[in-house]
């Protein structure tokens, strides 16, 4: 009899010790689900932020990933310090100096020139090696990649002319006529080569700049991009939405 009453207690205990581990491992998953929602939810929110022109990579593949970036973000101080310096310096030279570009490639060229005929023909005396002048030969692929290139975006900017031409886009037609009426402009205040040196700096201040203090200037593009939508809304109601360009259309086809 006592075998047999220790049993059923025996069993009663071992199911009680089954639901207790069920519970347990049902809280611990509950628990291991929320932390994870936890976890996703900063990343779900930053998905969600505005990001200025729609981007949804960083600017350092925005720009083109690789060196260059590396240049424009000052990844690399001193190369992106000695590209800056250059560039200053050629647009010192050429614009506060006024030296012309055709006399500075001679002069260059006769310094060269000189100094390797020199050192050539006078090594024997000054018992020194002569220079090793090594063999340039400019491969035919990198043209063709660069004229390839050239030619996809001259294709592009042309079809985008003609959508425009043919009246088919009126914000892009604004657009575009704006921004070359803007380009007119300043074009006025500056001559080409630092208009040039201009965006050259710009390039290496701003995505910078930008990217330090995304988080503070995404937040105010928004509201502006919001506004300036605003703002165009009524301009079509008003204006644009009077054109009859229906007609035009009709006329032209």
């Amino acid at each position: 009899m006592t075998e047999e009453s220790e049993k059923p207690v025996h069993t009663e205990e071992s199911l009680m010790e089954k639901i207790a581990e069920k519970i347990h491992d049902h809280d611990s998953s509950s628990s291991s689900d929320s932390e994870n929602e936890k976890a996703e939810s900063p990343s779900a929110l930053k998905a969600k932020i505005y990001r200025l022109f729609g981007r949804e990579k960083p600017v350092h593949k925005v720009l083109g990933g690789g060196l260059p970036a590396d240049v424009f973000l000052w990844r690399d101080k001193k190369l992106s310090a000695a590209v800056l310096g250059v560039a200053t310096a050629i647009w010192v030279l050429f614009e506060l100096v006024e030296y012309h570009l055709l006399s500075l490639v001679c002069h260059i060229l006769i310094f060269s020139l000189a100094a390797m005929f020199l050192w050539s023909n006078a090594h024997t005396f000054m018992k020194k090696s002569p220079p090793k002048i090594p063999e340039i030969h400019v491969k035919e692929e990198h043209f063709l990649m660069i004229a390839s290139a050239l030619r996809n975006e001259l294709n592009q900017a042309f079809v985008i002319l003609r959508s425009i031409a043919l009246g088919r886009d009126l914000k892009k037609f604004l657009m575009v006529v704006v921004g070359l009426w803007i380009i007119s402009v300043v074009g006025n205040w500056f001559n080409f080569l630092t208009l040039v040196y201009i965006c050259f700096v710009v390039l290496h201040t701003v995505p910078m700049m930008y990217e330090k203090h995304e988080d503070k200037v995404d937040p105010v593009a928004e509201k502006t991009m919001k506004e300036l939508k605003k703002h165009y809304m009524v301009f079509d109601e008003k204006v644009l939405s009077k054109i009859p360009l229906a007609s035009l259309k009709a006329k032209l086809g």
